[in-house]
């Protein structure tokens, strides 16, 4: 997971990463930033779930050991690797998962 390259969604306006937020058992909310495999997955999932905001987000690449300072940075539970972006198929990983 670390050597690979990720591709994350990010606002231009605010620099905030695209994520999901789930419910804990607890009600507490936990908040996953989504990881794509490939860029042009990235750009298919912003054209096809959010086409009139696409030009206020990009695409960027990081390292695994970046995604893990990103994760520590921002306070995110894990991440939610997205395996399809037509019609997500998100698997979730906490941070200790990877």
């Amino acid at each position: 997971m670390f050597a690979q390259i990720h591709y994350l969604i990010r606002s231009k306006t605010d620099g905030r990463y695209l994520l999901a937020r789930l419910r804990g058992e607890e009600g507490e909310e936990m908040n996953y930033i989504l990881v794509f495999k490939e860029d042009y997955e990235a750009l298919s999932y912003l054209n096809t779930h959010a086409p009139d905001l696409v030009r206020q987000f990009g695409v960027e690449s990081i390292t695994g050991t970046q995604l893990r300072g990103i994760l520590k940075r921002w306070g995110y539970q894990g991440i939610g690797v997205v395996d399809e972006p037509i019609e997500p198929r998100i698997q979730f990983l906490q941070q200790q998962q990877f």
